[in-house]
């Protein structure tokens, strides 16, 4: 059930505010003909449908108001308003029957877009470092530096996994806008962003191998190979409180398993949709990513920050439960007094809300960094402390 305070006002066409550059001409026609045509900018949003008679438009599964035929050509529109920073739901229903829609769709805040007066940042060109713990593996990566960059000065470091999805500007990540705006701002501090492609042995994909596995491997890659050409080449602090490791996915739990393996190579953990599922479990040989809500519980704690996202209809299918396994894991970060941020929305396997929400969980993560010290004891937020487990309830059946 999606989240009835996730949509705001909703605004019918003529209504001053909204976007005015939010235009049709923005969309393929054969989206409007199937019902998945929606452009933004900030919280405003323009949809548009092809259909005989007036559809009923659904937004996080609320009815909002009417939408206008466009002249005489069958194609009807609305505009609107909808929160930002996390993402949206919508469908659309026509003599009862439900058609066309979305179920995952960014709303980016303010310091995702390119804001005037803020220096833009520089991205690398691709290198490729082939590896020597996984023998013959080849992984693309970029470095991405932001303006206040200072060779003389020791930036701190964090590693992106699945890192091809950052280097477009203007991809759907919009990272380089965040990091720009938000460095700009003071808001973290200045970070050398290492984007890492997961690797190829010959045309074999190493992602799951290098991403599933529970195991310090990823790490020794990382610390003992690839990091060392980047060290040389930027100025970059070598404590683990200056660092921080982030991925979607199989990448997500990579980054996790990354910081809980050596917390003195990685404090700052993001996992987005993580598989904390048993992709490379094998009974009695190898452990999989399934065992860490309870490792967490029973193992020594480490000192680690960590945000988790995931949504309620992430997927389920024979590797295990994405959410419930999420739930898992916060609730185990809990019980041990972890410092730790958990978002629970309401979407499928996508990038989506983590992205949209790309501002929020970097300044939770790099929160009262101060660059003249060397490490930290991550406490619990007292505002965490405060709240209960996560409970969950059967709502579809």
């Amino acid at each position: 059930m999606r989240n009835s305070l996730a949509l705001l006002f909703a605004f019918a066409l003529a209504v001053p505010g909204v976007a005015a550059k939010l235009d049709i001409s923005q969309m393929p026609d054969a989206d409007i003909k199937k019902g998945t045509a929606v452009v933004s900018e900030g919280p405003d949003f323009l949809w548009a449908v092809e259909a005989e008679k007036q559809p009923i438009l659904f937004v996080d599964d609320q009815r909002i108001g009417s939408l206008k035929r466009l002249s005489k050509n069958g194609v009807w529109t609305y505009r609107g308003k909808l929160q930002t920073g996390t993402s949206h739901a919508f469908y659309y229903m026509m003599d009862g029957k439900r058609f066309g829609g979305l179920t995952d769709f960014h709303a980016y805040g303010p310091d995702s877009y390119l804001q005037t007066g803020v220096p833009k940042g520089k991205l690398s060109g691709k290198m490729v470092h082939t590896s020597r713990s996984y023998p013959g593996m080849k992984s693309d990566y970029w470095v991405y530096t932001p303006a206040q960059y200072d060779p003389n000065t020791p930036a701190a470091l964090m590693v992106w996994n699945d890192g091809y999805q950052l280097v477009e500007r203007d991809g759907v990540t919009r990272a380089q806008n965040v990091f720009d705006n938000l460095t700009y701002k003071k808001k973290f501090p200045v970070i050398v962003h290492v984007l890492i492609s997961p690797g190829t042995v010959g045309d074999k994909a190493m992602r799951s191998i290098e991403y599933d596995l529970v195991s310090d491997q990823y790490d020794r890659f990382l610390n003992e190979e690839l990091l060392p050409e980047v060290y040389a080449k930027y100025n970059i602090r070598r404590d683990a409180y200056s660092h921080a490791i982030a991925g979607n996915s199989s990448g997500g739990i990579c980054s996790f398993n990354a910081a809980w393996w050596h917390p003195e190579l990685f404090s700052r953990v993001l996992s987005r949709i993580g598989t904390f599922t048993s992709i490379q479990w094998k009974p009695g040989v190898i452990d999989g990513g399934n065992i860490f809500p309870f490792a967490v519980r029973k193992e020594p704690k480490r000192n680690i920050r960590v945000w988790l996202q995931d949504g309620s209809e992430d997927m389920e299918n024979r590797q295990g439960s994405w959410p419930l396994q999420n739930i898992q894991m916060a609730n185990a970060l809990k019980i041990r007094d972890y410092d730790f941020h958990f978002v629970f929305g309401n979407g499928t396997h996508n990038h989506a809300q983590g992205e949209s929400e790309l501002p929020e969980e970097m300044q939770w993560l790099w929160r009262d960094y101060d660059p003249a010290k060397t490490e930290q004891i991550f406490e619990m937020e007292p505002a965490e402390k405060a709240k209960p487990v996560f409970r969950v309830k059967i709502y579809n059946r």
